[in-house]
């Protein structure tokens, strides 16, 4: 089918604080999407144990595992015909551990779904503030994150995505900035290949 005609699917990347998990229900209201978590329910229990660990390898194919498991969901929705939207995908995963320092090649199947993928980002003050805001444990990988941020930045430019600031704005104001980003013009896909 054109991609026209493709149900939309789109995901939300980021750095920790940008905005992902607050904005991405509200983008899937506002688009009659069905929000799809990439990391599965079933796979929570594990998430805390493979989160204690020390081997950066092991948790990057933890998450890979969740996301391809994930995917099963997504296209079952986007087969259907119902738009779908992600807070993260297969971006995040590969740009936090490449920062992280893992050594695992990856080479993504060419049929995977390709989302529309929207780079949410704020001044560093505001998202450091967001962050001291959160009411949540902070792990190690939370803190490696925040050492290795201008690392994470450099290895999501190799992902197509159209930025969207988030400084100042309330959430719903960054759902209008993506929807009207989206009548602008084309948003590339994303490609993992």
């Amino acid at each position: 089918m054109p991609v026209s005609d493709r149900p939309l699917f789109e995901a939300l990347e980021g750095l920790r604080g940008s905005g992902k998990t607050t904005v991405a229900p509200l983008l899937a209201a506002a688009r009659g999407a069905v929000l799809v978590p990439t990391v599965p329910p079933s796979y929570h229990p594990l998430r805390q144990e493979v989160d204690l660990r020390e081997s950066v390898e092991a948790r990057m194919c933890f998450y890979l595992s969740a996301l391809f498991t994930a995917t099963v969901e997504i296209r079952r929705h986007l087969t259907s015909g119902t738009p779908v939207v992600v807070e993260s995908y297969f971006a995040r995963c590969i740009a936090n551990h490449h920062a992280f320092g893992a050594r695992l090649g990856i080479t993504l199947p060419p049929d995977l779904p390709q989302p529309v993928m929207y780079y949410l980002w704020c001044a560093e003050e505001e998202r450091e503030r967001r962050l001291a805001q959160r009411a949540k444990p902070i792990s190690r990988w939370d803190v490696l994150s925040e050492e290795v941020s201008p690392l994470i930045t450099a290895a999501y430019t190799g992902f197509p995505m159209r930025r969207i600031e988030t400084t100042g704005r309330t959430p719903e104001q960054v759902v209008r900035q993506i929807l009207t980003a989206e009548q602008e013009g084309e948003t590339p896909r994303a490609r993992y290949l």
